[in-house]
């Protein structure tokens, strides 16, 4: 695995840079700010640091590797004889602490002690160890990637997805493998599977409209409130609001309050005709956000009506599909609705209220589920603010029992 840095004004053009020099199958694992140094820091431009990864497969880098991961075997053996990992038994609160901070702490040091691997220069070190140590130092990975699995149930990754995830790394494993080693495999292929988010993006020509479904009570007019408050204020774009939510006076009302505060167009349609009409009446906008409303899965009719509604706009129009869904939902009821509205179109995933939940694994359970792209997450009720792009690095940091 090739871990390397890159610093640019943005962090686009940083991974472009990547890309460029180790190709299009890197993988981001960390962006931050670079600070300047110096007398004069305050005058030179902000930067942005990008680290990525890529898996290498040759002879030479193996051997490196391999080489480097010896020497850090043989030092992390006497850290594993000190504090072993225990066998799955009734334990007490202050064990699970301990095993759930040694993994955190692991994680919070992942970026440098990977930095630190491939800058040490290649040695010919052999390290010798009785049969018995071997013996043990295996039993020991074993442990401590039936501790990662448990870390991951515990924060409700469902068991298939889990077990998925601990066999494609253990199919790889080497002899004498270090913790830290392991932990990089499965933090790499769980950013992989989430991929990168897909935020709304302009229309290459025209308007875009952008529906946005989902059951109630999970905050879609809120965080279409949000949205097109990044547009409106930040980004300085021309948006409209429209709700097909006919059901429910009040989000109907909460809409129009929005649209009132952000002095933008809102208007409340009931056909296709109208939405039509709309389209022609603002033409000149960058994004039409239309709300709907939620619906039980066992209500064909509604469905169909929503169905229309959605696909009355192909052929016209750009468009895109966002399914809300809530991260305190339970897992089988996810599957029910996600099931429901993908008979209606292809989405995009928005999950709301992180806030409310100290665990994320249906993100992950979702997006493995319906293979759609993940977007937005939502963690309060401010607007505009209490929203931002999916980051599937700080998620599968705190799916592998880091901290946000």
């Amino acid at each position: 695995m090739i871990i390397k840095k890159f610093t640019a004004k943005t962090e686009k053009e940083a991974l472009d840079s990547a890309k460029r020099e180790l190709g299009e199958s890197v993988v981001v694992m960390n962006v931050k700010d670079v600070k300047a140094k110096g007398l004069f820091s305050f005058l030179k431009p902000h930067m942005v640091e990008v680290t990525v990864a890529l898996e290498e497969e040759s002879e030479k880098y193996t051997a490196a590797v391999s080489a480097i991961n010896n020497v850090i075997a043989s030092s992390q053996t006497k850290e594993v004889q000190q504090t072993p990992v225990q066998e799955p038994v009734p334990v007490k609160e202050n064990n699970v602490s301990k095993e759930s901070s040694a993994i955190e702490e692991k994680l919070d040091s992942l970026q440098s002690l990977l930095e630190q691997q491939l800058q040490k220069p290649e040695e010919d070190k052999e390290v010798k160890e009785e049969k018995e140590e071997k013996k043990e130092e295996e039993t020991e990975i074993d442990k401590f990637m039936k501790l990662l699995h448990n870390t991951m149930l515990d924060n409700e990754v469902d068991e298939k997805y889990a077990k998925d995830i601990i066999d494609e790394i253990e199919q790889i494993n080497k002899p004498n493998m270090p913790f830290d080693y392991a932990l990089a495999n499965i933090y790499q292929k769980m950013i992989l599977k989430f991929g990168m988010p897909s935020s709304i993006a302009p229309a290459q020509n025209g308007i875009k409209m952008v529906f946005f479904i989902g059951p109630t009570g999970v905050g879609k007019t809120t965080t279409i409130a949000k949205i097109a408050s990044n547009f409106r204020v930040d980004q300085k774009k021309k948006v409209a609001l429209l709700t097909a939510d006919t059901y429910r006076i009040a989000a109907a009302e909460q809409l129009r309050t929005y649209a009132n505060i952000l002095e933008v167009p809102f208007r409340i349609i009931y056909t296709v005709e109208e939405i039509e009409k709309a389209m022609e009446d603002f033409k000149g906008y960058d994004y039409i956000l239309v709300d709907t409303a939620g619906h039980s899965h066992q209500n064909t009719t509604q469905k169909e009506s929503m169905g229309n509604l959605i696909h009355s706009v192909d052929d016209k129009v750009e468009k895109e599909v966002y399914l809300v869904l809530s991260a305190t939902t339970k897992y089988r009821d996810l599957i029910s609705i996600a099931d429901s509205y993908k008979e209606m179109a292809d989405y995009k995933l928005i999950f709301t209220k992180l806030d409310e939940t100290t665990t994320l694994g249906n993100l992950l359970n979702l997006r493995l589920y319906t293979n759609a792209d993940m977007s937005y997450v939502t963690y309060g009720q401010n607007v505009p603010d209490d929203i931002e792009e999916f980051n599937p690095q700080s998620t599968v940091k705190q799916l592998l029992g880091g901290k946000h």
